[in-house]
């Protein structure tokens, strides 16, 4: 298993550049253009991209690293979201589940299909319209879940335990933050 705390190739940490208080930055100076549309300033910008990358790669070698660890064989990544929105919204219809996944209908109802297959996903006709259907996950799709929750907490855990007591901090600290910057990107949508 590679060890996190290293630099993660491709992704390179860079120097923020310190301000003082009171001076003015790159970002201070805006262009007409700019103050038209209210784009963001060089540093927002500049940070935008180093968070971006910096959850890129968490979530990429997390995923891998669990794939690696994991003794099953793991779901492409759209059944597995799939999976994890059933579980999520019991009940829920393959059109919502289409909406909320940014897919089309028929490429949700492919992945239904084999989700049932695999024994993860149950689909039953709804009561009040006999024509759509709902899903639900199976007991085998709850304990595979929790397993690969319970997998990637322990690697996540394994990493964090590498760290300085101060970046832990920092990264708890940071976790608030993350979740309304997430909710954020949602809004742009």
């Amino acid at each position: 298993m590679r060890r996190f705390g290293a630099a993660v190739p491709g992704y390179p940490i860079t120097q923020r550049t310190k301000i003082k208080p009171g001076q003015p930055d790159e970002s201070d100076r805006s262009s007409s253009v700019n103050d038209i549309t209210g784009a963001p300033g060089r540093q927002t910008l500049a940070l935008a991209t180093e968070l971006l990358a910096a959850v890129s790669a968490i979530r990429r070698i997390a995923r891998r690293e669990a794939r690696l660890a994991w003794p099953d064989e793991p779901l492409p990544a759209a059944q597995g979201e799939l999976l994890r929105l059933a579980a999520a919204r019991p009940g829920l219809s393959v059109a919502d589940a289409a909406h909320e996944l940014r897919l089309a209908p028929n490429t949700v109802s492919t992945l239904v299909g084999r989700l049932t297959e695999a024994g993860l996903l149950d689909r039953t006709r709804a009561v009040s319209d006999g024509r759509s259907v709902r899903l639900s996950v199976t007991g085998q799709a709850t304990r595979r879940i929790a397993g690969w929750r319970d997998l990637r907490a322990e690697l996540g855990a394994r990493a964090l335990d590498h760290l300085p007591a101060t970046d832990r901090q920092a990264l708890a600290d940071a976790v608030p933050a993350l979740l309304r910057f997430a909710a954020a990107l949602e809004k742009e949508d």
